[in-house]
């Protein structure tokens, strides 16, 4: 059992470990420093061991510095910078946050939201090298100087769900650290690595499979303020990075630009390519592999694994098109999809091992459904649908649930229908997922409105806007005087695109 802190502390203080395209490195000395500062920082600020703190910054090396940092003396929650004030004051009530850092000059929606719940507000100045900050504050305290254990929570980020509010996911500081050290083991990761990361650092993905398995294996990354397709080739040229992961809507964005990069791709070192967060189409794979030389591996992760449950080896010819690996760090069966039992063949994946969240906070009723014990151990429930080959690849043949993902963004289709509903022309709504070409789902919504009210598509959708991230916005409204209903009356969401005619 190991903690964040125990997986860098290990590594020599003159190596390279967080950058940015343009800026000087972090070594891993300057890193261990910056955690004494942020934890006495944060400890004058009354902030203790088991304090959660809102984490509101741009992407790039101070927000991976910072998370580092910070869930060294503390519990870090992460957030989309781009949400509204409505959906910052949901979560950061919902998480029972004790402060918020971001950035020094920020006046957002999230400091808006944070001072209705007289939050304590630290800010941070950037300074160099990459990664370095400092905090500030108006609020004095005296907080124990404690450092968190491995079964302390690390970090906490929230899982939609499509039948009930979106629910918390607390990962211990031993669930990130094994996470961190199964991915490294299933990439070969070595000091001499360097990763090239455009995810955003308010993600799952992010965080563990790029930036936390990076220092784990001693290894240096490179932070760039965002994915980029524009910007992707003179970054892989100044920053020479021996791999990346990203999402395969920005697999597909940088294969299409790849034919002018020739020159470029010819030059790097690129050892791998991974993929994850959502389903990448097997051609586009195969195009990856001939493209840049080098093998593309495709992994299979979520929220509740602390992010990877499957890897396609790192041998080169041994990653399978279509399907999502082998069980890389947890166990990985199938499940009876009613009964708590374990079978072969087709059914729901289900996982057990160190790097599982121990539950969902404050949801008993998400747990009795989502957890069970079989074999003698403790199993969680994914949602997908999969079975393994003969040689023990996962393939995935569903979703049993209703999240929309569009491109690796998830989205509850219930919390799109609760701003829904408060327009004041709309008497019902659903929204549901609908094929997208490139996103691999997008999404939409169908509405009635209320008798003698009178509402267009284009005033849905924008009062849509003010309220949702735009990635949660419906990209297609149907106004209907009925919406299609199953046999037993209710609206299903499964099966509606095609029944409309979008499918």
């Amino acid at each position: 059992m190991r903690t964040l802190a125990e997986l860098i502390q290990q590594h020599p203080d003159t190596a390279n470990a967080i950058g940015a395209p343009g800026r000087e490195w972090m070594t891993y000395g300057d890193l261990k420093a910056q955690g004494e500062s942020v934890k006495n920082a944060l400890r004058s600020a009354g902030v203790g061991a088991k304090d959660r703190v809102a984490i509101v910054l741009p992407n790039g090396p101070e927000m991976a510095a910072a998370f580092v940092t910070v869930a060294q003396a503390a519990t870090t929650a992460p957030l989309n910078p781009a949400y509204k004030e409505e959906e910052f004051a949901f979560y950061l009530e919902d998480l029972k946050a004790r402060a918020i850092i971001v950035e020094a000059g920020y006046d957002g929606p999230a400091l808006a939201a944070a001072k209705r719940y007289d939050l304590t507000v630290i800010k941070l100045t950037a300074a160099e090298p990459a990664g370095t900050f400092t905090l500030s504050t108006d609020v004095r305290g005296d907080a124990a100087g404690t450092l968190p254990a491995s079964d302390d929570i690390a970090l906490i980020l929230h899982t939609s769900g499509t039948t009930s509010r979106p629910k918390i996911v607390p990962l211990l500081q031993s669930n990130v650290a094994a996470s961190a050290e199964n991915i490294r083991a299933s990439l070969a990761l070595t000091a001499d690595d360097c990763c090239l990361n455009v995810m955003p650092l308010f993600h799952i993905h992010g965080l563990v499979a790029a930036v936390s398995a990076s220092l784990a294996a001693g290894a240096s990354i490179s932070c760039a303020p965002g994915f980029d397709a524009l910007k992707f080739y003179g970054w892989l040229e100044e920053v020479d990075p021996s791999w990346y992961t990203a999402v395969p809507t920005m697999h597909q964005a940088i294969l299409a630009r790849a034919p002018r990069n020739a020159e470029i791709i010819e030059k790097s070192r690129l050892r791998f390519l991974r993929s994850s967060s959502s389903s990448l189409p097997g051609p586009v794979m195969t195009q990856l592999a001939e493209t840049f030389g080098a093998p593309v591996v495709e992994a299979y992760g979520m929220t509740e694994a602390a992010h990877q449950m499957c890897c396609n080896p790192i041998e080169t010819g041994k990653q399978k098109p279509g399907a999502v690996g082998v069980a890389a760090g947890p166990e990985v069966r199938i499940a009876h999809e009613v009964e708590n039992r374990l079978i072969d063949g087709v059914g729901e994946v289900s996982i057990s091992g160190p790097n599982v969240t121990p539950g969902y906070e404050g949801n008993p009723e998400a747990n009795e459904k989502n957890f069970f014990e079989a074999e003698g151990k403790r199993w969680f429930r994914t949602g997908d649908q999969g079975a393994f080959d003969e040689d023990g690849y996962l393939a995935l043949t569903g979703r049993l649930k209703e999240i929309i993902n569009r491109g690796g963004e998830k989205i509850s289709p219930l919390e799109v229908d609760g701003i829904l509903s408060d327009h004041a022309a709309v008497a019902q709504c659903v929204t549901f997922a609908v094929p997208h070409p490139k996103l691999g789902e997008d999404v939409a919504a169908a509405v009635v409105l209320k008798e003698g009210k009178e509402a267009s598509d284009r005033d849905i959708r924008d009062f849509a806007s003010e309220r949702l991230a735009a990635f949660k916005v419906p990209r297609k409204i149907l106004i209907l005087d009925e919406i299609p209903k199953g046999a037993t009356g209710k609206l299903q969401r499964i099966g509606l695109a095609e029944k409309l005619g979008l499918g």
